[in-house]
């Protein structure tokens, strides 16, 4: 477990450095860029390997019909970080589309995982997402972008269905079955 925890602490440090520590991270210049990258990529890595390896111990057993919900919610999370990279007339509708899909995301395997490193790494994942927003907030404005083409908003659409699907057979191939039954 204690992988899985210092993994969590790798990726929330790297991702908030630039904010909480501006000075130092503009000293680190263009290859600080790089070292960042490096530790948040070291800290999935060991929230992957932390999380595989951590014992299951059951804290509460979510009923059966969570699945349908995390699989709505999921539908959600991905069409709302796609709104990040979306040029028709929803972009600007959000400030931060990817931590709120992050944490739409931790909400709802949240609600389908009842194990204590479940609950640690999806927690402290909707923690990370919900501190990264205030922190942005407090020290950045906001230029709100022009919407763009609708017909944009329609390719969102066809590619949030797309990734849903590749997402569900990535778990399924990982023996995780996203659907009831």
């Amino acid at each position: 477990m204690s992988l899985l925890v210092i993994g969590i602490a790798l990726w929330a440090l790297a991702h908030l450095f630039k904010r909480l520590a501006p000075d130092a991270r503009a000293k680190l210049g263009t290859p600080g860029r790089g070292i960042v990258a490096v530790l948040i990529l070291l800290g999935l890595a060991f929230i992957v390997l932390g999380y595989r390896a951590a014992p299951f111990v059951t804290v509460w057993t979510p009923p059966s019909f969570m699945v349908h919900i995390n699989n709505l919610l999921m539908l959600i999370a991905v069409f709302v970080y796609g709104m990040s990279a979306t040029t028709g007339r929803l972009r600007g509708k959000m400030r931060h589309p990817q931590l709120t899909a992050v944490k739409i995301w931790a909400v709802a395997h949240l609600l389908v995982n009842g194990d204590l490193a479940s609950i640690i790494l999806f927690g402290s994942m909707l923690a990370w997402a919900v501190a990264e927003v205030v922190i942005i907030n407090k020290t950045s404005d906001w230029d709100r972008p022009e919407p763009g083409n609708a017909k944009k908003d329609v390719l969102l659409v066809v590619i949030t269905l797309v990734m849903f699907a590749v997402i569900t057979g990535i778990h399924a191939w990982l023996g995780v079955w996203p659907f009831p039954g």
